[in-house]
């Protein structure tokens, strides 16, 4: 064994973020792809660093899980790098067409945002023609239906562009993080909502099976937004919108997995982490990392 930088170099136990090459492979199981955008966030943050620090965090982690008995190794992983300059019209159509291309020769693709406003043009490119049969689950605090385009309305962008609201789920709503008039626009669009307190009485497996069935009425692929601020802000410091109460770090990994089980999952993102307001351990960066891990795993353990 040799000691690199403050980690040892072990054979025996490779590093996630060694597992992952940068050679284009048709037919990977995993791409993943980085898109930093940030200029549009409500809240000001140095989203756009995230991608980076996220796959610095995968070398904390192994391939290995211990409860699956399974070993990431087994899938084919690319890291197709990140996208330039992700933010505005022209920026969204670049990840739009990126998406599109990686998606083609992909069993499941993930996104590292960036802030959240990705969640609209990841969704975009992969499900290009097949929107109106698409399905979306936010793991999100918030319905991010506002006007005008930010991270704040990914969700409402999405349905004006075809995307049937019934088709959409979202989990974790939480109390004082949105208006009675969201709600209101969120029950006009036929949306499914699974707030915070609901999740004080279900499990994460139980209720992404309800979110994937809802989600997959139409028949066509399904998009899952990770937003971080979901989570508890103790947790997630990194996170400029989470707040006290929400769920925690575990309960979000377990979503992760269970989404990422369905065949019908093409894409996940994972977004609203600032690398650079992290606390000094790294706490919500490291959640993305195993985030990452998590949505492989379900990709390795899925069922047809």
């Amino acid at each position: 064994m040799r000691q690199t930088a403050d980690m040892t170099d072990d054979p025996l136990w490779p590093r996630a973020r060694n597992w992952f090459t940068t050679d284009q492979l048709p037919g990977s199981d995993i791409t993943l792809l980085g898109v930093p955008a940030s200029r549009t966030s409500l809240s000001p943050t140095h989203a756009h660093l995230t991608p980076h620090a996220i796959r610095e965090a995968l070398a904390r982690y192994s391939t290995y899980s211990w409860t699956h008995d399974a070993d990431l190794r087994d899938l084919t992983a690319v890291d197709a790098g990140d996208v330039h300059e992700p933010d505005g019209p022209e920026g969204e159509r670049r990840v739009v067409d990126r998406v599109a291309q990686l998606g083609a020769a992909t069993s499941l693709l993930i996104a590292l945002g960036g802030d959240n406003s990705i969640t609209y043009s990841v969704a975009r490119g992969m499900w290009g023609e097949a929107i109106s049969s698409a399905g979306l689950v936010t793991l999100d605090a918030h319905h991010d239906l506002r006007d005008g385009a930010s991270n704040g309305s990914p969700v409402r962008r999405l349905i004006e562009a075809g995307l049937p609201g019934r088709n959409v789920v979202q989990i974790g709503i939480a109390d004082f993080s949105n208006s009675r008039e969201y709600a209101a626009r969120a029950r006009e669009l036929g949306i499914t909502v699974i707030t915070r307190d609901e999740l004080r009485r279900r499990s994460p497996q139980d209720v992404m099976a309800t979110a994937l069935s809802v989600a997959t009425q139409g028949g066509g692929p399904v998009h899952v937004d990770l937003d971080v601020d979901v989570c508890d802000r103790a947790e997630v410091p990194g996170c400029p919108a989470s707040a006290p109460g929400g769920i925690s770090a575990d309960e979000l990994r377990q979503f992760a997995y269970y989404a990422a089980r369905s065949p019908k999952v093409r894409s996940i993102d994972i977004t609203e982490i600032d690398a650079s307001a992290d606390s000094p351990d790294s706490r919500t960066v490291r959640l993305g990392a195993l985030l990452v891990l998590e949505s492989a795993l379900g990709r390795l353990t899925r069922q047809a």
